[in-house]
């Protein structure tokens, strides 16, 4: 939720731009892959609608840099990522079509910190130019900023 002056007043969209280096496997991932409607684009560029979020893939000839991993509940969590908290549902219809797109998991569906506060469903993985993604969900949104 968006707290403007002490009130609660819904969930602001964010704005991401990221690298990458072919914008025609980009359209194919997140178009078809992830489902994500097309906005405005150029030859350098396309914007995409992640569940209401704006997000824009922006095409680069420089190499990537080496990424970075940090320790999570036994995993090696790709530094940086993108994602998006859906309902567990979603969640669940999300994995089943990345799963049927064979894609390379570098975590796999799984629940992290089961039984504890923020017990999460969440998995990782790449785009084609290597951007990490992470989606989660929480049977208990409450949950989400749980200490």
């Amino acid at each position: 939720m968006l707290r403007q002056m002490g009130k609660m007043t819904g969930l602001a969209p964010f704005h991401i731009a990221f690298p990458v280096d072919d914008l025609d496997a980009a359209r194919h991932f997140y178009g078809n892959v992830l489902g994500c409607p097309e906005g405005r684009s150029s030859a350098d560029w396309i914007d995409f609608n992640l569940y209401g979020h704006q997000i824009v893939a922006h095409r680069v000839d420089t190499p990537r840099a080496r990424p970075a991993h940090n320790p999570v509940d036994g995993h090696d969590v790709p530094v940086p990522h993108f994602g998006v908290v859906l309902p567990p549902a979603e969640w669940q219809a999300l994995a089943g079509r990345l799963k049927a797109a064979g894609t390379n998991f570098v975590i796999e569906p799984h629940t992290r910190f089961p039984g504890q506060p923020g017990e999460q469903s969440t998995m990782f993985f790449h785009d084609p130019a290597g951007n990490a993604l992470e989606f989660k969900a929480f049977a208990d949104l409450e949950q989400l900023f749980a200490k």
